[in-house]
């Protein structure tokens, strides 16, 4: 049964062909198809290509479908059990893959970096408006293919990052895994607290966010953790061990008008393993 579809952006690159592998993975255990994109532009210097026809746009177009068509063969060949249908479009990448995820896709994945992109980004410009525009969860495919190792979730208290909360506990569930669910903070500069009153307020904030969703998925195995320090880096030490990282699209404490957090910026750039970016739901 094909439970939403996952799509996926490809292009041919390794970090593409490595996002298709998660996802397929991923498609295998949720009994989702998986529908994989190869979406192009044509430029030259100095301009985008003036409309799809033409010699230049046949070829792009020729190559974007034997792109597809070699993938699409390569997965039905490995007898996945997994329904793969793929298209080559000529269209902006980030628009198309953000379209087609609010068209009933329940995951977008994309590479951290595609074949477009300038060799010393860590991070291309596709998967970061992705990651910042999507209204479903979006996978960033980066570092090692960790098959073992708990989830880790950022927890703040956010909207976003209890949906993200939610996302993990799921992807744990799917994969007989722990949730580590970590909490960081900076104590107050000037303070008449003690540190221990102020270590437990945090505790308690923190066994506050998780006690719903413990509640609701008894069996995953939950740990938390409590760090004093800045959050990108404690989810990043935790990266080092998991295979996933999950965190909300914007925490508190970042300005109102940004769609993606400087967390979620800084796990695409560096996390250890796939990072998982989750908005928080739209208010009725």
């Amino acid at each position: 049964m094909d439970a939403q579809r996952i799509v996926v952006g490809f292009d041919g690159s390794g970090e593409s062909r490595a996002a298709v592998d998660w996802a397929v993975t991923e498609a295998e255990r949720t009994g989702s198809g998986l529908h994989i994109v190869y979406a192009y532009q044509l430029a030259w210097p100095g301009g985008e290509y003036a409309g799809p026809a033409g010699e230049m746009a046949a070829e792009a177009q020729e190559r974007g479908d034997a792109l597809i068509a070699e993938i699409v063969e390569h997965l039905r060949r490995r007898g996945t059990g997994v329904s793969i249908d793929g298209t080559a479009v000529h269209a902006a990448p980030s628009p198309t893959l953000i379209e087609l995820g609010a068209a009933g896709a329940r995951l977008i994945v994309v590479g951290n970096r595609g074949g477009g992109g300038l060799t010393h980004l860590l991070l291309g410009s596709v998967s970061q408006q992705v990651a910042t525009h999507a209204r479903v969860p979006v996978v960033v495919v980066r570092g090692r293919a960790a098959t073992g190792g708990p989830v880790v979730a950022g927890v703040d208290g956010s909207p976003s990052s209890d949906a993200a909360l939610g996302v993990a506990f799921e992807a744990a569930r799917l994969r007989g895994t722990g949730v580590l669910a970590v909490r960081a903070y900076l104590p107050p500069m000037v303070t008449s607290l003690p540190y221990a009153m102020i270590e437990a307020t945090e505790q308690q904030l923190l066994e506050t966010a998780v006690a719903g969703w413990r509640e609701k998925y008894p069996a995953v195995e939950l740990e938390t953790r409590l760090v004093n320090g800045r959050t990108a880096q404690a989810l990043l030490d935790a990266s080092g061990a998991a295979q996933l990282v999950a965190v909300g699209s914007r925490g508190h404490g970042g300005f109102a008008g940004l769609l993606l957090g400087s967390v979620g910026q800084h796990l695409m750039h560096h996390a250890a393993c796939p990072v998982l970016i989750v908005h928080a739901p739209a208010a009725p």
